[in-house]
């Protein structure tokens, strides 16, 4: 009984700082205060303050992470009301969500070889532009650390989500889809929020572009790994 207490507490918590770091972020409109930063960064300063172990808070954590999967389900709301012009780009889509692929792996593996970190860290690294779930399985064949890919992917979405704006503006980018394929194959579904900011068209070119690379990322990895 004091388990589930206990688990429901830090998931409303959970609730209540996002909904007020949301209202933070809203109201100053800077790219840095992104909702699920500040968030955060609150949540460990009371796990330090009240020295509450991150096991105990990860009991409710956990039942939030296992609602990630089926959340992603909803982006395809506008994906279906913007069908026809994704079908009309669907080869500019690929090329832009394959050359993403590409460039994050290379990067990865070439930074980590200059650096000399670890084979492990550097496995956990190569899903870090894909959704959570779909990340942590794709790990999960590479052999690599859960922990560090997770943390991996929130700051990759985080970056992303932040210069998206800036990228857009001075790369000059017109077309809404190339800035949703950017985004979205980019920097998943943190980013993917920012897109949906913009407009619907770019919100749901973001979104199919999250599967897609999520989707592309996990058979690259089951027939190389």
């Amino acid at each position: 009984m004091v388990n589930l207490l206990m688990t429901i507490a830090f998931i409303l918590l959970t609730i209540v700082l996002f909904k007020l770091s949301l209202i933070i972020s809203n109201k100053f409109k800077i790219a840095l205060l992104n909702p699920i930063l500040i968030s955060a960064i609150i949540i460990i300063i009371i796990l330090k303050v009240f020295n509450i172990p991150y096991s105990d808070y990860n009991k409710g954590g956990s039942m939030i992470a296992k609602a990630l999967g089926p959340i992603v389900v909803v982006l395809a709301i506008p994906l279906y009301k913007n069908r026809f012009d994704l079908i009309k780009n669907f080869i500019p889509i690929m090329g832009g969500v394959i050359a993403s692929i590409i460039t994050s792996v290379v990067s990865v593996t070439v930074l980590c070889k200059i650096f000399g970190i670890d084979k492990t860290i550097m496995l956990s690294l190569l899903s870090k532009s894909i959704t959570t779930p779909m990340a942590i399985e794709s790990t999960k064949l590479l052999g690599g650390n859960e922990a560090v890919t997770v943390l991996a992917v929130v700051l990759t979405g985080l970056i992303g989500a932040a210069v998206a704006p800036f990228v857009i503006k001075f790369g000059k980018i017109k077309n809404n889809i190339a800035k949703g394929i950017g985004i979205g194959s980019a920097s998943h579904a943190v980013g993917t929020t920012k897109a949906v900011e913009i407009n619907e068209e770019t919100g749901a070119a973001s979104g199919l572009s999250i599967g897609v690379t999520g989707l592309l990322t996990i058979i690259a990895i089951i027939i190389f790994a």
